[in-house]
């Protein structure tokens, strides 16, 4: 039986569902719309700075680094530019694959995979890392043809850190390095953030950290837009890079020299200082290293040889090495007992070759004495029993109290991190470092020690030096400095570093002049009478011989001499030149070289050969001032 449809439903039917049709029509358009609405005109401003981030690259500018020139403009530091291979590891899946085919382009030694492999351990995943750098225009070109194998892997132009003279003045100079993770805590910590946005090095030790701020210079920035595929279109605005302030040191590059070469093949330090200003004139360390091995991140084989040596050549030694100063303390000593009125310049005493105190024999150097000894011959021939005496009836708390007010046992506050204050012995010092009561109790037998620069004294070589510094200028204690100007690389602009207000140490000049005159007659016919007997300038000094063992019971200081290399002891030589005036003070130690006399002293000929023969031709004198005196410190 067949069924008909009505025509009139069909119909209604058919618009209720055409009805339905449009409403879900509209109902899409208007879901469509309201979204049009929302992006175009609710979140306008935050999808427009999407667009725009989208578009718009900001692209860092990496400033060059300041340059670092000695006090005559010799450069010292200085950049140099040059193509580097770079992998982003996090591009990469088989990244060790990937090195063995860029091998066979681009040659890659076992020192750079190291080298790679140690930077990417300090790196981020996303930091892209060189596997090669000063590649050759060939070599850029050879991996340019077939760079699409090569995804994750790029050429890129950088400045390159260099250290002209190498090892030559590699302590005071430091270097720099990758930034590691605790370098970017440190940026963060400082706010410096985005001045360090595209750098990938910063200073790691010496000046180039000290003054890392000058150095650096302020990062520029490009505004660059871009296609959708990533590639530049224009440049929309620029703020070019701000470089680095040049660093104009004290030291004389010609000085630094002589003084290496005369510490070559040593182990010792040796520091000059100008006492009219406290200019850092040199300041060696031996043996030194090539900063140069730190700047692309040292190898493990060259970073085991350098940490691991015996002679422990990245030690500071000026700034960081500790010693008893031996003899080179007399003259101060002396000074101290003029002051204090414990001696005057012409009082003697006979010398029998030992001291008795305290049921203890304290040898002299000499078998059988001095004979009759003053000052001035205290100071020209070393007598130790002297100064047992002298110690013994001034006291520890006299000798330390007049010590410190030359430095000793204190920081110089020289421009570079890393010094240490050393050890000037006192009842309060003992107390402090030692735990057990009766350990801490100080023994009158032990400033009979400390009066010839023995026992618990130890200084470092800097601190030396600017005490005889302050000796030599009659008072004048000025702060060290390695950094004496700026200068702007744009404009050449040069501003002087303000000097640091000095204390003027209250000294009678006839008591100075005394001391002096002892150091004078150690040249003319005292310890060190040998090494300047044919010099034709001026020059006073103190020879010294700082024990690393103590003697044992009938042991003489020649028999230490024969005995095994490590076990002798260190020379010390102090001095300044010439008398009236001094422009140059020293001080300089050997280790394990034996008396004073034989090692140190002509390490500081050799370098005041050099610095009177400059003042001959005339050099270029210090155009900066004198510093002005802050007050007089007088003596409690």
């Amino acid at each position: 039986m067949t069924e008909f449809t009505h025509p009139e439903q069909a119909i209604k039917q058919f618009k209720f569902r055409l009805f339905i049709a449009g409403v879900f029509v509209v109902a899409l358009f208007g879901v469509l719309v309201a979204r049009l609405l929302w992006l175009q005109v609710v979140s306008y401003e935050k999808y427009q700075s999407k667009a725009e981030d989208n578009r718009v690259t900001i692209v860092p500018l990496v400033p060059n680094r300041g340059l670092i020139l000695d006090r005559n403009g010799v450069v010292l530091a200085n950049n140099y530019s040059a193509y580097t291979l770079e992998i982003t590891p996090s591009k990469i899946d088989k990244l060790d694959e990937m090195i063995d085919q860029l091998g066979k382009i681009v040659e890659i030694s076992a020192l750079d995979r190291r080298r790679f492999k140690k930077l990417r351990a300090e790196s981020k995943r996303f930091e892209s890392i060189p596997i090669r750098t000063r590649l050759t225009d060939e070599e850029v070109a050879r991996f340019a043809v077939q760079s699409f194998r090569f995804p994750g892997v790029e050429i890129k132009a950088r400045l390159f850190r260099q250290y002209p003279h190498g090892p030559h003045a590699a302590h005071l100079l430091g270097y720099i390095g990758r930034i590691s993770a605790k370098d970017q805590d440190r940026i963060e910590e400082l706010d410096q953030t985005n001045n360090y946005r595209g750098t990938a090095y910063i200073g790691k030790d010496g000046l180039e950290k000290r003054y890392e701020t000058e150095l650096h210079g302020r990062t520029g920035f490009e505004e660059v837009e871009t296609s959708a595929g990533g590639r530049a279109v224009r440049v929309l605005s620029r703020s070019p890079a701000v470089p680095g302030n040049n660093l104009m040191l004290s030291i004389d590059i010609r000085l630094q020299n002589a003084a290496e070469k005369a510490l070559e093949g040593k182990r010792g330090a040796l520091v000059a200082i100008d006492p009219r200003n406290g200019d850092i004139l040199a300041m060696v360390s031996a043996p030194s290293f090539d900063p140069n091995l730190f700047v692309e991140g040292i190898d493990s084989e060259n970073w085991k040889a350098l940490n691991e040596s015996i002679d422990r050549p990245l030690l500071n030694r000026p700034l960081a090495g500790t010693y008893p100063p031996g003899s080179t303390f007399k003259p101060f000593m002396a000074l101290a007992a003029l002051e204090g009125g414990f001696r005057t310049a012409s009082y003697g005493l006979r010398d029998p070759g030992y001291y008795d105190f305290g049921g203890r024999r304290f040898m002299d150097d000499k078998i059988g004495g001095h004979g009759v000894v003053d000052m001035y011959k205290s100071i020209a021939e070393s007598c130790n029993t002297y100064y047992y005496m002298l110690g013994s009836d001034m006291g520890i708390d006299v000798i330390a109290e007049f010590m410190g007010r030359f430095g000793f046992g204190s920081r110089t506050g020289i421009d570079l991190d890393g010094e240490r204050t050393g050890v000037l012995p006192s009842r309060e010092w003992k107390t402090k470092a030692f735990k057990r009561p009766e350990a801490q109790r100080w023994y009158s037998g032990e400033t009979v020690s400390v009066a010839i620069g023995q026992g618990y004294n130890n200084y470092t070589p800097l601190q030396l030096a600017h005490a005889t510094a302050v000796l030599a200028s009659g008072g004048m204690n000025a702060t060290p400095r390695l950094v004496r100007a700026y200068q702007n690389p744009v404009s050449g602009q040069v501003t002087e570093k303000p000097l640091e207000a000095f204390k003027q140490l209250q000294l009678q000049e006839r008591h100075v002049n005394s001391v002096k005159l002892g150091m004078r007659g150690a040249v003319l016919e005292g310890t060190a009478r040998g090494v300047f007997k044919d010099v034709t300038y001026e020059v006073a000094g103190k020879t010294g011989t700082a024990q690393v063992f103590g003697l044992k019971k009938g042991e003489t200081y020649k028999d230490r001499a024969a005995s095994a290399e490590r076990l002798r002891d260190h020379g010390w030589f102090i001095a300044f030149s010439p008398m009236e005036q001094p422009e140059i003070a020293f001080a300089a130690i050997v280790e394990n070289a034996g008396f004073g006399s034989q090692s140190a002293a002509p390490a500081i000929k050799q370098v005041l050969d050099v610095f009177w023969a400059l003042k001959a031709e005339n050099a270029p004198p210090s155009a900066l001032p004198d510093p002005t005196p802050l007050e007089e410190e007088t003596p409690q």
